[in-house]
């Protein structure tokens, strides 16, 4: 019987972030120029003609996030000028499965390495997928945020 509550799901790393980044700050992200490495288990030719994309989606485990860190809403960054916001409407962390993505620019392939930038993960964070952008796959109509969205990042990739 299924129980659609609760499943376990078992994902292994395909890859980890190597940077100079160990501690997770929320800010001054622009300068981390991140190398993607790929675990022992992964062929070299999972990358074949990576190079011939611009930008990857980069999904990724945040596995320093202690389940009693977990929550469901909350002030973005605890900040009180921001409003009550569900987990779901917001990119913190500390979210229900720890997943993390981010869209990157990929700079340069080498072998068993990807070097990219606007990778905001730590590092040795644990990556559990990485996927090409495809331009068809953008969004169609224009991007739609609260204030507080423009107001929070206004420092975070600078």
């Amino acid at each position: 019987m299924f129980n659609k509550n609760k499943m376990e799901i078992t994902l292994n790393p395909i890859a980890y972030v190597k940077n100079s980044r160990i501690e997770p700050i929320d800010d001054n992200w622009e300068t981390i120029v991140t190398e993607i490495e790929l675990s022992d288990h992964i062929p070299t030719e999972a990358f074949e003609r990576i190079s011939d994309f611009s930008h990857l989606e980069i999904i990724y485990y945040f596995d320093k996030v202690k389940n009693e860190e977990i929550v469901f809403s909350g002030r973005p960054r605890g900040n009180p000028h921001y409003p009550l916001v569900g987990i779901l409407a917001q990119r913190k962390k500390d979210r229900p499965n720890k997943i993390g993505l981010a869209t990157v620019e990929l700079l340069q392939h080498r072998g068993r390495t990807l070097k990219v930038k606007f990778l905001d993960a730590i590092d040795g964070t644990p990556v559990l997928d990485i996927k090409p952008v495809y331009k068809e796959f953008e969004p169609k109509a224009s991007i739609v945020q609260p204030l507080w969205v423009t107001d929070l990042m206004e420092k975070y990739w600078k």
